[in-house]
């Protein structure tokens, strides 16, 4: 299938007859195209241009193909963005555009989606203080796309109204002898903001206005991601220089792209300008109070303090709401915010989730949730009609349970009784397994002694498969106290590699500031056995268990920092693959995941003890 075809456009300002004639001769001459989408001040900057502009609002002239726009301020924007947002199909968390008019949408807020196959996300408005209805975005924006932006996948476009703030990454321009327009160098309307958010969203394609000029930057490298970032900004519609308004990218989505193309570097790729906008932004000689740095408002919080007294409620009010709505934070013991099991158990109890985390919805009956607190008085009938209500919601809110609408059914190998075989998302490596309660348990060393010999006989048939292959098995797993389903990761290794495991974990828990417990046992059960007399479910619990039979454990201390993908890093390290360290990194699509998966069956079947 051909990419998708997209229109970006600069401040609009109301010239919607001079830009749609304009689309349509570039769709004519070059298109079909599939989306145009708009970043600046969207609505008219003077009534001089209202009559022309209300055509459209009322249907007299017609919108040419689906337009989206992000700069919702301007003559008469009020009028009709509150006529649009009154609408009962617009309330609520509506991310894919607010319709106001046929093929016209208003992205709000903030938000991502997917286009045509395109993960866009956007950041509406500008940053003002005052009371306005429109225009500006707020620190609930901001905090929700720091959160979606953690979801899996790589954003292919982010929309913003204004700049990023430009005084380092025009250093690093002059030193790179480029050209830089004029007007690009006046950071009067530039936003740190968003120079933050890019840095931590790393979209392929970013895309601004407001400055007046056409600027298509040189690609750049992002920290922590193998993809480039490509910088454009649009001049206004109609501008007097005669500056570049319209542009055409026909980007494929990154969920379709293998990992060499994400990782693909074009000539002239420069180091990412945003290393150097934060360091410039935190000096050293600046003392931070704890929890404030960026890294750590990448999550919604809201102080409820006065929507719920809670028994036993702690100093910190705020909550996490990644937390509440998935039931797990990527943070985990990094998160500063309450992950908070009783509101997630309201929400999972039925209520609505915009009352929970802000005590109101703006759907108001239209909303099919609850807007009071659930106890579990009233919610016992459902408890008796089945086993457990609470585990059965849980169950359809998770990945890994396999009675969840969510579960990624074509990823699964094998099922037993107790345990069920999938491929992960984002392999590390070909053949990297993971071994998964069917029981809902955020670990597998609490569970029923039975389970243990069913995944002994996994894990057994398993190294003999890798065995086959000239690999060894390395199993570990990350037994978070805050995890929900717990998954046992099982990573094939060459064996002329396998003997350096345990001096290069070594070597990093080092680094880290901590000791990992050696024990040597004789088998794999035996191994089993001694890290459930050892841990504490009370507590985080890191271990791996090596071909040998030799097994490392670390119990995570109450306030010690353990980055929750170090089993995946180190072997990241070992097999001298750093890139794919970060498993999102490594998604490829559904068909290439059904094809491996149908490989890996084939070949496993004469092992498979479930046969």
């Amino acid at each position: 299938m051909a990419p998708p075809r997209i229109l970006l456009c600069g401040d609009v300002l109301g010239r919607l007859n001079q830009l749609f004639k304009r689309v349509q001769s570039v769709n004519k001459s070059a298109g079909p195209f599939d989306a145009l989408l708009c970043v600046g001040q969207f609505f008219p900057d003077s009534p001089d241009l209202l009559d022309e502009f209300t055509d459209y609002m009322e249907g007299r002239s017609q919108v040419p193909l689906p337009t989206y726009f992000i700069g919702d301020y301007g003559v008469a924007s009020t009028k009709f963005l509150s006529a649009a947002a009154r609408n009962s199909a617009s309330l609520g968390f509506k991310m894919d555009g607010i319709k106001v008019c046929e093929n016209l949408y208003w992205l709000r807020g903030s938000g991502k989606f997917v286009l045509h196959g395109l993960s866009v996300a956007y950041l509406a408005g500008r940053q003002l203080a005052g009371n306005q209805q429109f225009g500006k975005y707020s620190q609930d924006d901001v905090d929700a796309l720091r959160a979606l932006a953690e979801e899996p996948g790589v954003v292919d476009l982010f929309l913003s109204y204004p700049l990023p703030l430009l005084v380092s990454l025009l250093n690093m321009l002059y030193e790179l002898s480029c050209y830089i327009p004029k007007g690009i160098s006046d950071t009067v309307g530039s936003d740190s903001t968003v120079a933050e958010l890019v840095a931590e969203i790393k979209p392929r394609y970013h895309i601004a206005g407001t400055k007046g000029v056409f600027y298509a930057r040189e690609p750049y490298s992002n920290v922590d991601a193998v993809h480039v970032t490509r910088f454009l900004g649009l001049a206004p519609v109609g501008n007097k220089d005669k500056q570049k308004f319209i542009h055409a990218i026909s980007p494929p989505p990154a969920s379709t792209m293998s990992a060499a193309e994400i990782g693909s570097k074009p000539p002239g790729t420069t180091l990412s300008p945003y290393t150097i906008v934060e360091k410039a932004s935190h000096p050293k000689e600046v003392t931070k109070r704890p929890g404030d740095s960026a890294s750590d408002s990448q999550y919604w919080r809201y102080d409820v303090s006065n929507k719920r007294q809670k028994a036993g409620a702690g100093d910190s009010e705020k909550l996490c709401f990644k937390f509440i709505y998935s039931g797990s934070c990527p943070r985990e013991e990094k998160c500063n915010f309450r992950h908070d099991m009783d509101a997630r158990e309201q929400y999972l109890r039925g209520v609505c989730l915009d009352f929970l985390i802000k005590g109101k919805c703006e759907r108001g009956p239209d909303c099919s949730f609850k807007h009071q607190f659930q106890n579990e008085e009233e919610t016992a009938p459902q408890k008796r009609r089945g086993s457990n209500n609470a585990n059965a919601n849980r169950s359809k809110e998770c990945w890994f349970c396999l009675s969840s609408p969510n579960v990624e059914s074509h990823l699964i190998v094998t099922v037993g009784e107790h345990y069920y075989c999938a491929l992960p998302k984002g392999p590390l490596v070909q053949d990297h397994v993971l071994m998964i309660p069917v029981e809902h348990s955020a670990n597998t060393l609490s569970l029923p002694e039975e389970c243990e010999t069913e995944l002994d006989r996994f894990s057994q048939s398993l190294k003999l498969y890798m065995k086959k292959q000239g690999k060894d098995a390395i199993l570990f797993e990350w037994a978070s106290k805050r995890g929900t389903h717990a998954n046992l990761q099982v990573v094939p290794v060459p064996s002329s590699k396998a003997a350096a495991v345990q001096n290069i974990c070594k070597l990093a828990a080092d680094r880290l500031g901590f000791e990992f417990v050696a024990t040597k046992s004789n088998s794999f059960s035996e191994g089993r056995k001694w890290l459930r007399s050892q841990f504490d479910r009370n507590n985080s619990f890191f271990y791996m268990q090596l071909p040998d039979y030799t097994v490392l454990s670390h119990a995570v201390e109450e306030n010690e920092r353990f980055p929750a993908q170090f089993g995946r890093e180190v072997m990241a390290g070992l097999m001298n693959i750093p890139e794919k360290a970060d498993w999102k990194n490594c998604v490829v699509s559904k068909e290439e995941e059904t094809r491996m998966a149908e490989e890996f069956r084939k070949q496993f079947e004469e092992l498979d003890p479930t046969q």
